[in-house]
């Protein structure tokens, strides 16, 4: 605690004694001058000798450091932009299948939909909260023209579900969906819409997905990183999946996250170019092991990813 700072040029000079090469060292100097060390020092973890106090194997260069910290770049990237897919789809259809089958625009203030009234209550003041705080111009137009709207209950002017849902969160929309009574036809109707037959299977991928996009959202490390909640195998499915079960070490690492957003992409939108891209990036990166995604060897293989 309190240690005395160190200078860039003595990050650098801490890191060559214990043992780490610097091929180019102006490349060093500029990424340890906008990346931090403690930001950087999770892409060389494993580059450490355990039988060492602290030194590095032989032949630990920071290039393969830099290569390691582009390719996270890149691969959060990509699941990013994948996972705006899902949400967005995955609004529309809470929108359209609940609403249709209520018929009405306020279903979402319906404890009897949902199995924990508690959680059925914590979820609409979400809403209502993340609706008031909105910068959408729809959602300032409903809250100025109707003075009856109170954020902090049921009551008062309530915008209908297409209004509200579309400014949700995807991990409100989340909590939602797992919430719904289990025995809604509109809930196996969401999840069949994704390809998938088991509601509870769809409910844990959107789960994991939600966890996912956070870390990306915040720039948040994915290389060597484990879930706390793990990805469950499809029990039922309508499109092409993996040849075998995940191992219990890849269910809680991006590589089950990963499969689980190629495969919704793909119900989605069969031309969703997901796959393609993470294919792509092994390649570009292809001095870089990875298996600290929980990736295994000939992945590339499986039929989900042809």
């Amino acid at each position: 605690m309190n240690q005395k700072p160190r200078s860039i040029d003595e990050h650098i000079k801490h890191l060559q004694n214990r043992g780490m090469q610097f091929p180019d060292m102006n490349s060093a100097v500029e990424f340890f001058s906008r990346i931090s060390y403690s930001r950087l020092k999770y892409y060389w973890r494993d580059m450490i000798d355990d039988e060492t106090d602290g030194d590095f194997i032989e032949g630990a260069s920071f290039d393969t450091v830099i290569e390691r910290y582009l390719l996270d770049h890149d691969l959060r990237m990509i699941l990013f932009d994948a996972i705006e897919t899902i949400e967005v789809a995955f609004r529309a259809k809470i929108i359209n299948h609940m609403s249709k089958a209520a018929d009405n625009g306020l279903w979402y203030l319906d404890s009897s939909l949902f199995e924990d009234k508690q959680r059925h209550q914590d979820f609409v003041l979400d809403l209502k909260y993340e609706f008031e705080r909105s910068t959408e111009p729809f959602a300032k137009k409903y809250i100025a023209e109707h003075s009856n709207w109170d954020s902090e209950s049921f009551s008062g002017d309530n915008p209908d579900a297409w209004l509200i849902i579309e400014i949700a969160t995807f991990g409100t929309l989340s909590k939602m969906y797992k919430n719904l009574k289990s025995q809604l036809p509109q809930r196996s109707a969401i999840a069949n819409d994704f390809g998938l037959y088991s509601s509870k299977d769809f409910s844990n991928w959107i789960e994991v997905i939600s966890l996912l996009r956070n870390i990306a959202a915040h720039h948040s490390r994915l290389w060597n990183r484990s879930f706390s909640k793990k990805v469950s195998d499809p029990k039922g499915k309508r499109d092409r999946w993996l040849n075998g079960a995940f191992t219990e070490q890849q269910k809680k690492k991006p590589y089950a996250v990963a499969c689980a957003v190629a495969y919704l992409c793909r119900a989605i939108n069969p031309r969703h170019k997901f796959s393609l891209s993470v294919k792509e990036l092994a390649s570009k990166y292809q001095n870089i092991s990875f298996g600290k995604y929980g990736f295994p060897i000939r992945w590339e293989s499986e039929p989900l990813w042809r």
